[in-house]
Protein backbone atom coordinates (compact mmCIF):
# COMPACT_ATOMS: atom_id res chain seq x y z
CA UNK A 1 0.00 0.00 0.00
CA UNK A 2 1.44 3.66 -1.23
CA UNK A 3 1.71 5.78 2.04
CA UNK A 4 0.43 9.55 0.94
CA UNK A 5 1.20 12.53 3.27
CA UNK A 6 -1.25 15.42 3.28
CA UNK A 7 0.42 18.39 4.12
CA UNK A 8 -2.02 21.88 3.73
CA UNK A 9 -1.11 25.20 4.45
CA UNK A 10 -1.07 28.89 3.01
CA UNK A 11 2.70 28.69 2.32
CA UNK A 12 3.12 32.28 2.28
CA UNK A 13 6.14 32.02 1.40
CA UNK A 14 7.09 27.95 2.07
CA UNK A 15 10.55 28.12 4.09
CA UNK A 16 12.49 25.79 5.51
CA UNK A 17 10.88 24.85 8.59
CA UNK A 18 8.05 23.17 6.17
CA UNK A 19 10.77 21.53 4.41
CA UNK A 20 12.64 20.06 7.21
CA UNK A 21 9.14 19.17 8.86
CA UNK A 22 8.18 17.10 5.71
CA UNK A 23 11.59 15.69 4.95
CA UNK A 24 10.91 14.04 9.15
CA UNK A 25 7.42 13.41 9.30
CA UNK A 26 8.49 11.20 6.09
CA UNK A 27 11.58 9.68 7.28
CA UNK A 28 9.43 8.90 10.50
CA UNK A 29 6.34 7.63 9.10
CA UNK A 30 7.89 5.91 5.93
CA UNK A 31 5.57 7.72 3.60
CA UNK A 32 6.23 7.32 -0.20
CA UNK A 33 4.90 10.79 -1.33
CA UNK A 34 4.37 14.08 0.93
CA UNK A 35 1.95 16.30 -1.16
CA UNK A 36 2.16 20.05 -0.03
CA UNK A 37 -1.04 21.39 -0.78
CA UNK A 38 -1.14 25.30 -0.60
CA UNK A 39 -4.76 26.34 0.24
CA UNK A 40 -6.97 28.97 -1.85
CA UNK A 41 -8.70 29.80 0.79
CA UNK A 42 -8.13 29.76 4.24
CA UNK A 43 -11.06 29.45 6.76
CA UNK A 44 -9.57 30.52 9.35
CA UNK A 45 -6.10 32.68 8.64
CA UNK A 46 -6.24 36.59 7.97
CA UNK A 47 -6.24 36.93 4.02
CA UNK A 48 -4.29 40.25 4.25
CA UNK A 49 -0.75 39.97 2.79
CA UNK A 50 -1.70 36.81 1.23
CA UNK A 51 -0.29 36.76 -2.10
CA UNK A 52 -2.54 35.00 -4.90
CA UNK A 53 -2.74 30.77 -4.51
CA UNK A 54 -1.24 30.02 -8.11
CA UNK A 55 1.87 32.11 -7.13
CA UNK A 56 2.20 30.25 -3.81
CA UNK A 57 2.28 27.16 -5.82
CA UNK A 58 5.01 27.99 -8.18
CA UNK A 59 7.11 28.96 -4.74
CA UNK A 60 6.66 25.28 -3.59
CA UNK A 61 7.26 23.57 -6.85
CA UNK A 62 10.63 25.81 -6.66
CA UNK A 63 11.32 24.64 -3.13
CA UNK A 64 10.97 21.17 -3.32
CA UNK A 65 12.43 20.52 -7.14
CA UNK A 66 14.81 17.97 -6.47
CA UNK A 67 12.83 16.34 -3.78
CA UNK A 68 11.57 13.23 -5.57
CA UNK A 69 9.71 12.55 -2.20
CA UNK A 70 8.14 15.48 -2.09
CA UNK A 71 5.15 16.69 -4.71
CA UNK A 72 2.90 19.83 -4.93
CA UNK A 73 -0.68 19.32 -5.08
CA UNK A 74 -3.33 21.75 -7.25
CA UNK A 75 -6.01 20.29 -5.18
CA UNK A 76 -6.83 23.46 -3.27
CA UNK A 77 -5.40 25.50 -5.65
CA UNK A 78 -7.79 24.82 -8.63
CA UNK A 79 -11.22 24.69 -6.69
CA UNK A 80 -14.21 27.28 -7.58
CA UNK A 81 -13.08 31.12 -7.05
CA UNK A 82 -14.01 32.07 -3.13
CA UNK A 83 -14.30 28.59 -2.02
CA UNK A 84 -12.81 27.18 1.37
CA UNK A 85 -10.43 25.05 1.74
CA UNK A 86 -11.76 22.84 3.87
CA UNK A 87 -9.33 19.94 5.12
CA UNK A 88 -12.09 17.39 4.68
CA UNK A 89 -13.71 18.03 1.33
CA UNK A 90 -9.72 18.00 0.44
CA UNK A 91 -9.53 14.42 1.77
CA UNK A 92 -12.33 13.42 0.30
CA UNK A 93 -10.89 14.40 -3.32
CA UNK A 94 -7.67 13.13 -2.72
CA UNK A 95 -9.37 9.71 -1.63
CA UNK A 96 -11.37 9.68 -5.32
CA UNK A 97 -7.97 10.66 -7.10
CA UNK A 98 -6.58 7.68 -5.88
CA UNK A 99 -9.73 5.42 -5.94
CA UNK A 100 -8.31 3.00 -8.42
CA UNK A 101 -4.97 2.60 -6.18
CA UNK A 102 -3.88 0.87 -2.62
CA UNK A 103 -3.04 4.77 -0.86
CA UNK A 104 -2.87 5.52 2.98
CA UNK A 105 -3.51 9.08 3.63
CA UNK A 106 -1.28 10.65 6.49
CA UNK A 107 -2.41 14.10 6.96
CA UNK A 108 0.05 16.19 8.84
CA UNK A 109 -1.26 18.83 11.13
CA UNK A 110 0.79 21.21 13.61
CA UNK A 111 -0.27 20.93 17.67
CA UNK A 112 -1.46 23.90 17.42
CA UNK A 113 -4.00 22.91 15.07
CA UNK A 114 -4.96 19.73 17.36
CA UNK A 115 -5.92 22.40 20.31
CA UNK A 116 -8.30 23.85 17.82
CA UNK A 117 -9.75 20.62 15.79
CA UNK A 118 -12.83 20.82 16.94
CA UNK A 119 -13.90 24.10 14.84
CA UNK A 120 -12.97 22.59 11.77
CA UNK A 121 -15.70 21.02 9.51
CA UNK A 122 -16.94 17.66 10.15
CA UNK A 123 -12.90 17.08 12.64
CA UNK A 124 -14.70 13.78 12.79
CA UNK A 125 -14.32 12.59 9.38
CA UNK A 126 -11.12 13.71 8.99
CA UNK A 127 -9.87 10.44 10.98
CA UNK A 128 -11.94 8.46 8.45
CA UNK A 129 -10.49 9.73 5.79
CA UNK A 130 -7.10 9.64 7.13
CA UNK A 131 -4.16 8.56 10.00
CA UNK A 132 -3.76 12.55 11.69
CA UNK A 133 -0.29 13.22 12.38
CA UNK A 134 0.41 15.73 14.67
CA UNK A 135 3.92 17.45 14.65
CA UNK A 136 5.12 19.73 17.86
CA UNK A 137 5.34 23.46 17.40
CA UNK A 138 6.92 25.94 19.34
CA UNK A 139 4.68 26.55 22.52
CA UNK A 140 3.02 24.08 22.46
CA UNK A 141 3.13 21.22 24.44
CA UNK A 142 1.16 17.79 24.43
CA UNK A 143 0.04 17.91 28.68
CA UNK A 144 -1.84 21.29 27.97
CA UNK A 145 -3.61 19.70 25.38
CA UNK A 146 -6.95 17.89 26.27
CA UNK A 147 -9.41 17.47 24.00
CA UNK A 148 -11.26 14.53 22.12
CA UNK A 149 -8.85 13.92 19.18
CA UNK A 150 -5.82 13.87 21.03
CA UNK A 151 -5.90 9.83 21.59
CA UNK A 152 -6.84 9.39 18.18
CA UNK A 153 -3.54 11.08 16.29
CA UNK A 154 0.11 9.88 16.42
CA UNK A 155 2.26 12.22 17.20
CA UNK A 156 5.53 12.15 15.88
CA UNK A 157 8.45 14.74 16.46
CA UNK A 158 10.34 17.03 14.73
CA UNK A 159 12.78 19.20 14.99
CA UNK A 160 11.76 22.77 16.48
CA UNK A 161 12.18 25.50 13.99
CA UNK A 162 10.74 28.75 15.06
CA UNK A 163 10.19 30.39 11.40
CA UNK A 164 7.11 32.06 10.62
CA UNK A 165 6.29 33.30 6.92
CA UNK A 166 4.93 36.33 8.66
CA UNK A 167 8.16 37.03 10.07
CA UNK A 168 9.96 36.36 6.70
CA UNK A 169 7.04 38.82 5.09
CA UNK A 170 8.42 41.71 7.19
CA UNK A 171 11.51 41.12 6.58
CA UNK A 172 11.16 41.35 3.19
CA UNK A 173 8.96 44.29 3.66
CA UNK A 174 11.60 46.16 6.11
CA UNK A 175 14.24 45.49 3.49
CA UNK A 176 15.84 43.04 5.85
CA UNK A 177 17.65 39.54 5.06
CA UNK A 178 15.99 36.62 4.83
CA UNK A 179 18.90 34.12 3.67
CA UNK A 180 18.75 30.28 4.93
CA UNK A 181 14.97 31.14 6.06
CA UNK A 182 13.92 30.37 2.66
CA UNK A 183 15.07 28.72 0.13
CA UNK A 184 17.36 30.43 -2.50
CA UNK A 185 15.64 29.73 -5.62
CA UNK A 186 12.43 31.27 -3.59
CA UNK A 187 14.32 33.95 -2.14
CA UNK A 188 14.99 34.90 -5.70
CA UNK A 189 11.54 34.35 -7.21
CA UNK A 190 10.03 36.53 -4.30
CA UNK A 191 12.69 39.51 -5.78
CA UNK A 192 12.14 38.71 -9.42
CA UNK A 193 8.20 39.10 -8.55
CA UNK A 194 8.23 42.06 -6.09
CA UNK A 195 6.29 40.04 -3.87
CA UNK A 196 5.48 40.74 -0.31
CA UNK A 197 6.89 44.40 -0.17
CA UNK A 198 3.92 46.12 0.41
CA UNK A 199 2.12 43.88 2.16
Amino acid sequence: MKRIGVYGGTFNPIHTAHLITAEEVCEQMHLDKMLFIPSANHPFKNMNGLVDASTRLKMVNLAIKGNKNFEASDIEVNQPAGSISYTVNTLKLLKNRYKNEQVKLYLVIGMDNLTELHKWKEPEKLFLLSEVVVINRPGFYIKDIHNEFNRQVTYVPVTNIDISSTEIRNRIREKRSVKYLIPEVVENFIKENNLYEDR
